[in-house]
C-alpha cells in the first residue's frame, strides 16, 4: 500500500469519483451536489444511472475523463464529468458529447420533437487558458441570442474550475462552497472541519474513509491513485519544461530586443548630430538606417 497514506479517498481519481457520485448506494451525494448548481424549479428528487457507451470513447478521453450519465424523475439528462487534464478542443468535445442524449430522445413515427433538458456538468482539475485572469470558478453557459437573452433553455453547460477555488474551511458559507472544498481537500484532511458537520457530509466522510475499504477496494483505489498521480506528474513536468523553455526563449528575445534598442538609440544620436550640421533629412535617413519619418520627428524635437 505504497500510496495509501491518506485517511480519505481522493475524489479526483476515477475510483474516488465513482465511489462518491457513480454508485446507486451513494447517489444521494450526486443529487445533493447537482441541486446546488441547478435553479429551484429544476431541483432533482430522484436520479437513475444510465449507460454511457457514447461517452469517453477515445483513448485520450478514457485517460483524461471519468463521466457519469444519468437522468432525473422528469427525464432531464445529466452528463457529469470529471476532467483531469486540459484537452485541445475541450469545448468542442463537450458540445459533441452533449448531442448524444439529445439524439437518443428521437422517437419513431409521429413525433413533435419535444425534448427533455440536457445538462453537462464538468468538474475541471484545471483552468481554462482564456479565463486565467477571471476569478469566477463556476461558469454557466446557455444558448443566447444577439440581445443576450436565452434562446433555448433546455441545453446547459456548467463548468467548475476547481484550482480557482481558494476558500479555507473557516470561510465556507454556502453548500456549494462546502462541496467544492470537499472535492479539493478531503484527501488531505485528518479531521473534519467544523463547517462540514451536516448529515450529508457525515455520510460522505464515512464512505470516503480508506480504513473501511476491503482488500479488493484498496487494490483498485491504489491503482487509480497511482494513475492519477502519474498523470499529474507528467503534466507538471511538461508544464515546467514548457515554462523553462519559454523563459529561456524570453531571455534570448529580451537580449536581442535590448541590443536592438541600444542600436536604435545610437542611430538617433548620430542622426541628431547630422541634422545639427544641416544635412538633409533624406540623407540622414540613408546614413543611419532610420526611416524618413523618424528623422523628420527628430528634426522637430
Amino acid at each position: 500500500m505504497t500510496y495509501l497514506k491518506d485517511k480519505y479517498v481522493n475524489p479526483l481519481t476515477d475510483f474516488g469519483f465513482k465511489l462518491l457520485f457513480g454508485t446507486e448506494l451513494n447517489k444521494e451525494f450526486l443529487i445533493d451536489f447537482l441541486n446546488q448548481l441547478l435553479p429551484i424549479e429544476h431541483k432533482i428528487k430522484e436520479l437513475q444511472y444510465s449507460k454511457n457507451e457514447h461517452l469517453g470513447r477515445t483513448e485520450l478521453d478514457r485517460k483524461a475523463i471519468f463521466d457519469i450519465y444519468c437522468e432525473n424523475e422528469t427525464g432531464d439528462k445529466f452528463i457529469v464529468e470529471l476532467q483531469k487534464v486540459k484537452q485541445k478542443f475541450f469545448k468542442d468535445r463537450s458540445v459533441f458529447y452533449s448531442s448524444f442524449p439529445i439524439q437518443e430522445q428521437a422517437q419513431r413515427g409521429d413525433w413533435d420533437f419535444k425534448l427533455a433538458a440536457v445538462y453537462t456538468i464538468g468538474i475541471l482539475d484545471f483552468t481554462f487558458s482564456e479565463h486565467q485572469g477571471d476569478r469566477k470558478y463556476i461558469h454557466k453557459v446557455k444558448l443566447k441570442d444577439q440581445k443576450n437573452k436565452v434562446f433555448y433553455d433546455k441545453l446547459t453547460y456548467i463548468y467548475i474550475e476547481l484550482p480557482k477555488f481558494k476558500l479555507t474551511a473557516a470561510e465556507l458559507s454556502t453548500k456549494m462552497d462546502k462541496w467544492l472544498f470537499l472535492l479539493r481537500h478531503i484527501s488531505n484532511l485528518q479531521n473534519r472541519p467544523y463547517r462540514l458537520q451536516e448529515r450529508i457530509f457525515d455520510k460522505i466522510f464515512l464512505t470516503a474513509e480508506i480504513s473501511k475499504f476491503d482488500k479488493e477496494m484498496i487494490e483498485e483505489y491504489e491503482q487509480s491513485l497511482k494513475y492519477y498521480r502519474d498523470l499529474k506528474n507528467s503534466l507538471d513536468t511538461a508544464n515546467e519544461e514548457g515554462f523553462e523553455k519559454g523563459l529561456e526563449q524570453g531571455i534570448e528575445q529580451g537580449i536581442e530586443q535590448g541590443i536592438e534598442q541600444g542600436r536604435n538609440i545610437e542611430r538617433k544620436a548620430v542622426a541628431k548630430k547630422l541634422l545639427a550640421q544641416k544635412i538633409p533629412p533624406a540623407n540622414v535617413a540613408e546614413i543611419t538606417g532610420l526611416s524618413l519619418e523618424e528623422v523628420q520627428l527628430l528634426s522637430q524635437a
